[in-house]
């Protein structure tokens, strides 16, 4: 979980405007647009400063970017209709047809630090792919940015349906501005949004996108064997495991009715609250136990250590990401020094695919690199892979 404090600062150039109404119906459909509102416009010079100042390589920057917020039509985990905001960069070129990445992000219980909302690491990343020439979306997913409700964390198919109508809205943004989106979609991100990028590559290779395609891959430090990453939690073996798991457990009540009330699974109910998308992360650490063994009620620790029914079912659908044969190479990074998500989750999805005669590769960036700092050093690499697409 990212506990980097929010900031109000914003670089010289960045250029706030008023929300611009579209004509969507009062139903819609799926990927449309209902707003967009200009959050930045950075010449080339500008968007150096700001990867430099998040730590990210700015030696790729050749153009300035328009980053604009857009909230679009989509569906919650029951198929209803609902809404989501995601950041979309395009690039200052000449290219009518423009390479589309789509940037997934890492955990967040506050929907104010996505990147179509706050300055941050997500919102740089976005900017790295867009100054190289990429149309690039940052979906907020469900629940946060300026979406309803409460976010269904680490559920991939809600991931998947926020992500793919992301791609949708970002096209018709694109249409707009008379260009072009290429159907082939390069798809990256970094923890639980390494776990989404694999979600929606495989959705994406089964014609989910209706018209898209996947050109690339590329998961960064991804929990892709959740079920052993949650006996691992369990433990006490991965750094922020409480959180996760915190996290982890109040979404999926949510969404599969894993108990009838806090108590019942949590030694201090009001661990629930914190997690409302309202609360900022250092406030949610602050209420969290110190240890794995404060966490939770001794029976619901036991269903967690023995899952059966919806819990077994859905931590098998979790596990399955990588059970596909993708048409392209896919390169997975992780770190033997990360102690958030295991160099196993990696090595684990490389041999799913390979024993589906699918490519994979898997790069270890180092014993010395931990989770936040996987993405910084893979970003660069990531790039120049998808060049060569």
């Amino acid at each position: 979980m990212n506990s980097t404090r929010l900031t109000a600062a914003v670089l010289c150039g960045v250029v706030v405007a008023a929300m611009v109404p579209t004509t969507a119906s009062a139903t819609g459909t799926r990927g449309e647009l209902v707003s967009v509102t200009t959050v930045s416009q950075l010449d080339s010079g500008q968007v150096a400063t700001y990867l430099t100042r998040y730590g990210l390589d700015s030696s790729r920057v050749r153009f300035g970017v328009d980053a604009k917020r857009i909230v679009y039509r989509t569906i919650d985990p029951n198929g209803a209709r609902t809404t989501a905001s995601a950041l979309v960069v395009l690039p200052r070129n000449d290219d009518r047809s423009l390479r589309q990445v789509t940037w997934l992000h890492g955990t967040t219980g506050y929907r104010g630090s996505v990147a179509s909302l706050s300055d941050g690491n997500d919102r740089a990343s976005a900017l790295l792919f867009a100054s190289a020439g990429y149309l690039t979306s940052a979906p907020d997913y469900l629940g946060l940015g300026t979406g309803p409700g409460f976010h269904p964390y680490l559920d991939g198919p809600s991931t998947v349906t926020a992500s793919v109508d992301a791609l949708r809205a970002t096209g018709e943004l694109a249409k707009r501005n008379g260009r072009r989106a290429d159907p082939r979609v390069l798809v990256t991100g970094h923890s639980q949004g390494g776990q989404a990028a694999m979600a929606v590559g495989q959705a994406l290779h089964r014609g989910a996108g209706r018209g898209l395609e996947l050109g690339g891959l590329a998961p960064i430090s991804a929990p892709l064997h959740l079920s052993q990453a949650l006996r691992d939690g369990l433990a006490g073996d991965i750094d922020n495991g409480i959180a996760y798991l915190s996290y982890w457990t109040v979404a999926w009540n949510r969404l599969h009715h894993l108990y009838d009330s806090p108590a019942e699974a949590f030694q201090d109910p009001a661990v629930e609250e914190v997690f409302d998308g309202d609360h900022t992360n250092e406030e949610i650490f602050k209420r969290l136990p110190g240890s794995v063994a404060k966490l939770f009620t001794s029976d619901y620790r036991a269903r967690l250590d023995n899952p059966t029914g919806v819990l077994r079912a859905k931590l098998r659908e979790a596990d399955s990401y990588c059970d596909w044969r993708p048409r392209v190479p896919v390169t997975l990074y992780t770190s033997g020094g990360d102690g958030d998500v295991k160099i196993g989750n990696s090595t684990y999805c490389r041999d799913r695919i390979n024993r589906h005669h699918g490519k994979s590769t898997v790069i270890d960036l180092g014993k010395d690199v931990g989770h936040g700092q996987a993405a910084k050093l893979a970003l660069p690499r990531v790039l120049a892979d998808f060049d060569r697409r």
